[in-house]
């Protein structure tokens, strides 16, 4: 095995599951993390069957199996008359069918569970408020690692040291994201499933999340970006913004945005296509690499895939740049065909005109399990 000692950049998602993922294989990780606590940006987060695999081979399902929803559908409906468009069966379902669990819970959930898990693994040690500075001579920790992981986000430092690296663009596409109490939800929010209602231009998601007794919403829509921010005007301002992107919208779910409390305001962006590895020792995961639309709900199950995939790459005997040209050759066509399926969704939820008459249409013809069936090349995937 060529690599000991691996450094990471970025205790999120993609990181923690990086140091979990290399420890398993033997490997000793240093993990730098520049916020001086975790504190997990965001609400809601769906763990679809290829992720919650490997969650399970880490050792840390069963702790989110405690508190997570296993929703029983995806439902799909209009968002101007919510009538039920199409479901795609989950729950059961999943388990029988793709081997795994799918779940809901919040983003802070599942990284508490990589980061306990961490903090219990001898060959893995957390460095809170401490950064890597990519093109420094001498890397932090003892000796000098074999392999550095950018694990760091979006907005990538690490990518400064890929030629050719992937470029991180607003994607044209904003959230609200908000939450709703359970004493206060309305009917048409369900507490069995994953709700997304389909509108001109617009969609929203919700699901309910147990850790807050209530539901995780995010309404998507294209809009401006403020730049690279997750805050970016006051409440009153952005509550304005939401309620105008969906005008013409049910009454029951425009009732529901107005009493929206504190919505936050999220640019959407994502990465182009570009060289993941610098043919040395430097390797991007997660959305520094490939950060993509929520459109496919996948993002933190890619970065997870990448996590696992990484560490088998370099388990294999061999040198540590043959290592990142595999593991980059093995995950690029996965990454592509995961981006095409958010586009489609996105062009689906948001269609228009007659192409939403003949989407509504096409829907309603699909069986449950024949929806189901077509998710099997996504859920199914096994990661090596």
């Amino acid at each position: 095995m060529a690599v000991e000692h691996a450094i990471i950049s970025g205790a999120g998602i993609a990181g923690l599951s990086a140091a979990l993922s290399l420890a398993q294989s033997g490997i000793r990780c240093d993990v730098y993390e520049k916020a001086p606590q975790l504190l997990e940006v965001g609400a809601g987060l769906q763990i679809a069957p290829n992720a919650s695999r490997i969650l399970s081979t880490l050792g840390v399902l069963a702790d989110l199996e405690s508190v997570w929803n296993e929703p029983e559908r995806i439902d799909l409906l209009s968002g101007t008359s919510l009538k039920r468009l199409a479901s795609v069966p989950v729950g059961a379902y999943a388990r029988t069918r793709w081997g795994a669990p799918y779940g809901v819970l919040h983003r802070s959930t599942l990284q508490q569970a990589l980061l306990s898990a961490v903090l219990r693994e001898p060959l893995c040690k957390l460095h809170l408020g401490t950064t890597v500075d990519p093109v420094a001579e001498a890397l932090p920790g003892s000796g000098k690692p074999e392999l550095v992981i950018g694990a760091d986000g979006v907005w990538s430092r690490m990518r400064s040291v890929i030629p050719s690296c992937p470029i991180p663009a607003f994607s044209g596409n904003i959230a609200w994201r908000f939450t709703v109490p359970g004493g206060n939800a309305p009917s048409f929010l369900d507490l069995s499933a994953v709700s997304a209602f389909l509108g001109p231009d617009a969609h929203i998601v919700a699901y309910p999340l147990s850790e807050i007794g209530g539901f995780n919403v995010v309404a998507i829509t294209a809009g401006n970006s403020p730049g690279e921010t997750w805050d970016a005007a006051p409440g009153d301002i952005r509550l304005d913004l939401l309620l105008r992107r969906f005008a013409g919208w049910s009454p029951d779910i425009r009732k529901m945005l107005e009493a929206a409390h504190e919505p936050r305001f999220w640019p959407l962006y994502q990465a182009s296509d570009g060289y993941w590895h610098n043919g040395v020792d430097t390797v991007l995961i997660g959305d520094a690499a490939h950060a993509m639309m929520p459109f496919a709900a996948q993002g933190a199950a890619m970065a997870i895939e990448d996590a696992f995939e990484l560490a088998a790459a370099v388990r294999v005997p061999g040198t540590v740049p043959d290592a990142l040209k595999t593991f980059e050759a093995r995950r690029k066509p996965r990454i592509a065909r995961a981006r095409n399926q958010a586009a489609f969704n996105r062009f689906a939820y948001h269609a228009t005109g007659p192409v939403r008459i003949a989407r509504d249409i096409v829907l309603s013809l699909r069986s449950p399990q024949s929806l189901g069936q077509s998710f099997d090349w996504l859920f199914g995937y096994r990661a090596a």
